[in-house]
């Protein structure tokens, strides 16, 4: 399912060339715009093929390392040749690639480089709109925070997630079965040889992982929020759709130039409602929620981690997908993507928004259809009948965490256990599987100094890892505490983005091994069982680490992002934290 090349309003001198904003550098009669004209000249473009046209900026997260967007050299001459054909003048801009497999500690510690820089590319660049080219997780919340501080009218392509794992039989998907397969490898049950050939069948294509990780989750949120076409979250990498997708985005966006359509008028209160809906529908990636907050603070809209959790209680789970249920994207586009899920949970959402279609969100899914129930569940047998995250609180988390309890072992909803704390992602692996630490499958595994300072960058550690002695005793889930994110591929009863964190002196700082910690997911509840007294005590001996960096973007980083319950983005860069500045007219 595609848009029209055309839609929205038919306004008087809508068309007209004057109105665009690359104008300002190309049509004066004057020095400055002879050089700029020149230069076009230098680059081998006739003024028929450029002047008077939109110019469209093709925002490309590609790189040699990024292993998602293998595929986006092609793609760009397929938006290309779009833009050309809706009249447009195309103009690739290379921006960060964030790979969220090679970038350490964690691609998440320069998501705001990237949304930093598409912001500053769209500014200062002669361009009328932009296609955001993206995919690898945190590519798309990147481009789209930068896309809505510019405000200029803008249309996602998403990459697409890559074909199903094989080994042998069995269909793999990528990140929940490694981690499944891993923990078989630990307990001794599995060889090197098998382990190689699963190496060798897990990922066989371009394209995002091909569960419902964060990649696939942000596909569809963009899409539920009206800045994708419909229909183009799902389509495979390497299917034919997706090169069609692609042109389809090229000619879309020259109209929506030509309409004024931005991210301004598209991102409404009601967007973000519906797009936290999908979320909890797919039992989407935790890590959606942090980006939500983080683009609903760029786009001016009052969002508190509270809707999440108020959303989720009546949002039933309806995607049957890995890692919370059973199939794999390929089989969720098949059996309607997207537009299908919505058209089940349309009671549930407002389809009055507006998407980059120019139409509104219930005619852009008007005639979409389940095609196999199996894969969208029906209503009346939901995966679960609540949604796919809960927010908790309590003493160790006052402003509030979160939960995956479709991920979870139903065991542990409710577990009080002893803490076994971790001070930093080099001590967990040097002692978690030390067979002499006498933790037992009741303990509860607490890592801190993880989350978005203390890291930094708030990588995907918070799936602590079982120890060997309990995986070789049949253990496959523990409950987890951390102030880190996980994948969106993972699974099990990790509690996550605990917030404050424990390097800004969060409860969780002062957690001691021997302390008893109560989970309660169905009660939304995770505290500390000590007495108020000797929390008193221990915060007022806590100190700060002292800063381990002293330079540089890790250094700015650490200055300016907010907590997890915030977004994570950078102060300066919300709505409301100052004008943006547009190039004054005296500097053309």
């Amino acid at each position: 399912m595609t848009a029209p090349t055309t839609a929205g309003p038919s306004l008087p001198g809508a068309r007209d060339p004057r109105r665009l904003r690359s104008q300002r550098w190309f049509a004066p009669d004057d020095l400055r715009s002879f050089g700029h004209r020149s230069r076009l000249r230098q680059m081998g473009y006739a003024a028929e093929e450029a002047e008077g046209r939109p110019v469209i900026a093709i925002l490309n997260s590609w790189s040699d390392l990024s292993q998602c967007h293998t595929h986006f050299p092609e793609r760009v001459q397929e938006v290309k040749r779009g833009v050309w054909q809706a009249g447009g003048f195309p103009v690739e801009i290379p921006v960060l690639a964030l790979s969220e497999m090679f970038m350490k500690p964690t691609a998440m510690l320069y998501r705001n480089l990237l949304a930093l820089e598409a912001e500053e590319v769209l500014r200062s660049h002669p361009v009328d709109g932009a296609v955001l080219m993206g995919g690898c997780d945190k590519t798309v919340p990147g481009l789209l925070m930068g896309a809505i501080s510019a405000d200029l009218p803008a249309i996602f392509l998403p990459a697409g997630p890559m074909l199903a794992g094989r080994h042998r039989t069995e269909r793999l998907g990528s990140g929940t079965d490694v981690w499944k397969y891993w923990a078989q490898r630990q307990a001794g049950c599995l060889d090197a040889c098998v382990w190689r050939q699963l190496e060798e069948g897990i990922a066989r294509s371009a394209g995002t992982c091909m569960t419902m990780g964060t990649a696939s989750t942000m596909a569809a949120v963009t899409e539920a929020l009206g800045m994708s076409l419909p229909g183009a979250a799902t389509i495979p990498a390497v299917h034919s759709a997706h090169a069609r997708m692609a042109a389809a985005c090229g000619r879309r966006i020259v109209d929506m130039v030509w309409e004024d359509l931005r991210p301004s008028r598209i991102l409404s209160p009601a967007a973000f409602d519906n797009a936290i809906v999908t979320d909890m529908a797919l039992a989407g990636s935790t890590n959606a929620i942090v980006h939500l907050l983080a683009l609903a603070g760029r786009a001016g809209v009052p969002l508190a981690l509270d809707r999440f959790d108020a959303l989720s209680r009546t949002t039933p789970v309806l995607a049957n997908l890995r890692p919370a249920g059973e199939y794999l994207m390929e089989d969720f586009h098949d059996a309607g993507g997207v537009p299908a899920l919505l058209s089940r949970i349309a009671h549930l959402l407002d389809l009055r928004c507006l998407t980059v279609t120019g139409r509104t969100l219930g005619e852009d899914i008007a005639g979409a259809e389940v095609i196999d129930d199996r894969v969208i569940l029906p209503l009346a047998s939901p995966l679960s009948t609540a949604g796919g995250t809960f927010v908790l609180r309590g003493s160790l988390a006052p402003d509030g965490c979160v939960i995956k309890p479709t991920a979870a072992e139903p065991r542990l909803r409710t577990h009080v256990g002893r803490a076994v704390v971790f001070d930093s992602y080099p001590d967990l692996k040097a002692r978690i599987d030390d067979p002499s630490s006498g933790i037992t499958a009741d303990d509860v595994l607490v890592l801190r100094n993880a989350g978005p300072l203390g890291a930094p960058g708030m990588p995907e550690w918070g799936m602590l890892p079982i120890p060997r002695p309990l995986l070789e005793r049949g253990v496959r889930d523990m409950v987890r505490v951390s102030d880190a994110r996980m994948s969106g591929t993972s699974y099990g009863t990790c509690v996550l983005h605990v917030a404050p964190e424990a390097a800004v002196g969060g409860p969780l700082a002062i957690v001691q091994t021997g302390d008893r910690i109560a989970l309660d997911v169905d009660g939304r509840r995770l505290d500390l069982l000590v007495d108020d007294a000797e929390i008193t005590r221990r915060m007022a001996l806590w100190r700060a680490a002292p800063p381990r960096f002293t330079r540089g973007y890790t250094r700015l980083f650490i200055d300016e992002t907010t907590q997890a319950n915030h977004g994570c983005d950078f102060r300066f860069l919300e709505r409301g934290s100052g004008p943006a500045a547009e190039p004054e007219p005296d500097i053309f």
